[in-house]
């Protein structure tokens, strides 16, 4: 049995992480959680409420940390620019080196199948501000290169912060390779030196979502 230990929620956030990573959402249990924590559970549900709430706080935390770590890169960057872009593409792997746990569970379990279709109100809301801010954050980045943020210019900030370091690094499980980091920047400033396709008149020029 493990030894009890002065109850911190981060520590429960931490198994259930790293079970989760280990074994998908089916091996997040209390009890679980429980034996590799030491933490009763009483207290587990004292704090979580639910065990869906458990897990919820568990993507939360991890997919905050993604985008503070993103948003620092960016920032040293004075927040725009090629060079801001081009250093929040590289986000997954700084998340990896700094986060490996959290970077675990963001990359191998699916959002859906860790937190199912009903969500506490309460998570629900918090996922909804997380994807609204990474909207946000990719109009800002286009508004500064193009002076634009219709959907086709987030269009092309989504293909830089996305779905590039999707195909060259995630995929292919090269996030600790400095030579596809190399290739993923290359990609990334060749995807801006072309930009954004030209605006589509009479259409909605503020996407809600990136396409």
């Amino acid at each position: 049995m493990p030894r009890p230990r002065t109850h911190d929620p981060g520590t429960v956030l931490d198994a259930a992480e790293a079970l989760a990573a280990d074994g998908g959402a089916a091996a997040v249990t209390i009890r679980a959680v429980a034996t590799a924590t030491g933490v009763s559970n009483g207290a587990i549900y004292h704090t979580f409420g639910s065990r869906s709430e458990l897990l919820g706080r568990t993507w939360i935390r991890a997919a905050r940390r993604f985008g503070a770590v993103q948003l620092e890169l960016i920032d040293a960057h004075d927040g725009g620019g090629v060079e801001a872009v081009v250093a929040a593409a590289d986000a997954p792997a700084v998340f990896a080196q700094r986060f490996p746990e959290s970077s675990r569970l963001l990359l191998t379990v699916r959002r859906g199948d860790l937190l199912g279709d009903e969500l506490p109100a309460e998570i629900a809301d918090e996922l909804g501000g997380l994807e609204r801010s990474l909207i946000d954050l990719m109009k800002r980045l286009a508004l500064d290169l193009w002076g634009r943020k219709d959907a086709r210019a987030v269009d092309a900030i989504t293909t830089c912060l996305v779905d590039l370091p999707t195909a060259i690094l995630l995929r292919r499980d090269r996030l600790a390779d400095p030579t596809a980091r190399e290739h993923l920047r290359a990609a990334v400033r060749a995807v801006l030196a072309v930009g954004p396709a030209p605006r589509q008149p009479h259409r909605d020029t503020d996407p809600k979502e990136p396409s």
